[in-house]
């Protein structure tokens, strides 16, 4: 796995959650590791093809994707993520990899995404793999954990 995979969704996040979330995320220590479903998660999971297949899934603490989805709806404050929650934090994976894809794009990597799957801890769907994983930090919020699948 090349490094510079990762570097269009960290690019990409860091734009996408400024502009929705009101928030600049920093960014933690890049690394490998087996992505395996936490207690109190959620993982948007998008699927890759194209020059590359593989997928990209965002993690996040249950309690900080409430957070993000009520920064997005202009302060609402949702206390479960229910169907309008999810949408939301769908929409912001989705966000986050069509300006991956873009950036990519302009690099002469074409990649095609599907549309993105949320998958609450517990429904354990995701694949146990290997994955570039970074982790953007954000202040008063928490953390989004981008990982990264390629082969």
């Amino acid at each position: 796995m090349k490094a510079e995979m990762i570097n269009p969704f960290l690019e990409s996040a860091r734009s996408v959650i400024e502009q929705v979330v009101q928030v600049s995320p920093s960014t933690g220590n890049l690394g490998v590791k087996d992505v395996v479903p936490a207690r109190d998660h959620i993982w948007i999971q998008i699927d890759m093809s194209g020059h590359f297949s593989g997928m990209v899934v965002f993690g996040l603490q249950e309690s900080v994707a409430l957070r993000i989805v009520s920064a997005m709806m202009g302060g609402f404050v949702l206390t479960e993520m229910d169907e309008m929650g999810q949408s939301a934090i769908s929409e912001l994976g989705n966000m986050i990899s069509g300006n991956a894809s873009t950036i990519l794009s302009n690099q002469g990597i074409v990649v095609d995404i599907t549309p993105p799957r949320v998958i609450k801890t517990g429904q354990n769907d995701l694949p146990v793999r290997k994955a570039l994983c970074i982790p953007l930090l954000m202040e008063g919020i928490g953390e989004l954990d981008i990982q990264v699948m390629v082969s």
